[in-house]
């Protein structure tokens, strides 16, 4: 849930971190350990044996003091655990690649954005888990998470690089008494409806709007994922960047309309405290993003309680289709001398008893089961949360959201420099938003080009079709 909010306040900021981890893939040193590449041999987890196991994580639930650590603990006496914050997402990926490049100081297992994961596991700077029985999971995560772990390593290797925390399939929070006020009486399948309910909305008055967007790369890279999720392919060191599909070009034009138009609020930060006022109050009336918002919306913009709801996102056509925004995983480093027991915090954090104590605490679940479980979705029993369901006027939100994760497309792969990507977006297509005068079409152009030049730059092979 907090992993979007800080790609969202630092994503520039990480980009000093991609730097360092492609320099760390083109030393050409061989990392050695025991799970070296796919098929290698994996240590056993000895519940005899004393370990030490340390963890960098940013995410409230995985700290210290957390229920989580402590129940791990209590199940594995023998591990002794040091949980350490070193400061959000972009901190965490700085300091991971400083100790790469120093050779020393990395932990054992570190939280990482399912978006920067790639950058880390094509530097084989992480352990295949596939020889610790990660495989055995398949089938138990959500489509786009477990798409986003399985990663291939410049060498070639493909393996399970990482296991899923976390998800955030999107949907559209949208303000219900706002909405029918405006004439809108259901909210919209298709974009193009999308589109007649913010002309609809703002007519209330020029301080109405459907949403806000003042260029954000994060919300763009996910719009690709439900409309063209083979945008970015990537084969090894080969890249191919592709922003031409058919369908991301007709929701291109229209959120051109919703920009020309001036539909939508293009000045308003996200996660600013004025852009909470206007979810608040009503002046900015949805937000397409991903399913850990709920708990934001109850923290940030509590005037909304009663009047908000969700809906699936639309489309095209009005058919189911979804992407990802934010979500997490944890990931063993390659130079760990704990592997197996990093594995077993890792998997009782994403697929055991730690993961039913994280969505008790309000993360939304990467597990198929959880999303299935009917406690789940109605809010109640051991994942009651009365205060979310005041919020949303009664509705069993969890429900939708759930629906949600099933309809996200497969196919998407995140670039192997998705950081540095996304830093170069706000001078390349931000600009569209920016009154330049540049169309969005014409600033994704450009934002392609940056990413091409870079990708050669840091010795990849990338084209633009």
């Amino acid at each position: 849930m907090r992993s979007t909010f800080i790609r969202r306040a630092v994503a520039a900021a990480s980009v000093v971190a991609v730097g360092a981890t492609l320099a760390a893939c083109s030393t050409g040193s061989d990392q050695s350990g025991a799970s070296g590449g796919a098929g290698a041999s994996a240590d056993s987890f000895d519940t005899s044996k004393d370990y030490q196991v340390t963890v960098w994580s940013w995410e409230p639930t995985i700290q210290q003091d957390s229920d989580v650590v402590k129940a791990f603990t209590q199940k594995y006496p023998n591990v002794k655990l040091t949980v350490t914050n070193v400061g959000g997402a972009a901190d965490t990926y700085t300091a991971l690649s400083n100790a790469l490049q120093a050779g020393s100081g990395l932990p054992d297992v570190s939280q990482i954005e399912y978006y920067a994961l790639p950058q880390y596991a094509i530097s084989s700077s992480l352990a295949d888990l596939t020889p610790y029985g990660a495989g055995d999971l398949e089938g138990q995560y959500t489509t786009g998470t477990w798409n986003a772990v399985n990663q291939t390593t410049a060498k070639g290797d493909k393996g399970i690089y990482a296991l899923p925390v976390d998800s955030g399939p999107m949907a559209l929070f949208y303000n219900e008494e706002v909405f029918k006020e405006a004439g809108v009486d259901a909210p919209p399948t298709t974009w193009e409806e999308f589109y007649e309910a913010a002309k609809k909305i703002h007519a209330l008055g020029d301080g109405h709007y459907i949403t806000s967007d003042a260029g954000d790369a994060g919300f763009l890279t996910s719009m690709m994922w439900q409309l063209s999720p083979e945008a970015f392919s990537v084969n090894g060191q080969d890249v191919t960047v592709n922003f031409s599909d058919p369908n991301f070009a007709k929701w291109t034009d229209i959120w051109q309309k919703l920009i020309d138009e001036k539909l939508i609020d293009t000045n308003v930060s996200a996660w600013s405290d004025e852009w909470f006022k206007g979810l608040g109050d009503g002046s900015i009336a949805s937000l397409a993003t991903g399913a850990w918002m709920p708990a934001n919306l109850l923290a940030n913009a509590p005037e909304g309680s009663g009047k908000f709801r969700v809906a699936p996102m639309p489309s095209i056509d009005g058919q189911p289709a979804n992407s990802e925004n934010g979500g997490s995983s944890l990931a063993v480093m390659q130079e760990s001398p704990n592997k197996a027991a990093a594995y077993e915090f890792a998997k009782f954090v994403s697929n055991g008893d730690g993961a039913k104590l994280r969505v008790q605490a309000g993360n939304f679940p990467s597990l198929q089961a959880t999303l299935e479980d009917q406690a789940f979705q109605s809010s109640t029993g051991d994942y009651a949360a009365p205060d979310l369901l005041t919020y949303f006027g009664g509705q069993e939100y969890n429900k939708v959201l759930a629906e949600g994760a099933s309809a996200v497309k497969s196919g998407w792969t995140y670039l192997p420099f998705e950081v540095a990507a996304n830093s170069k977006f706000a001078d390349t297509a931000g600009q569209a938003y920016a009154g330049s005068g540049t169309t969005l079409s014409e600033a994704l152009g450009s934002w392609a080009d940056a990413i091409v030049q870079y990708g050669n730059e840091q010795g990849y092979k990338v084209t633009k079709k």
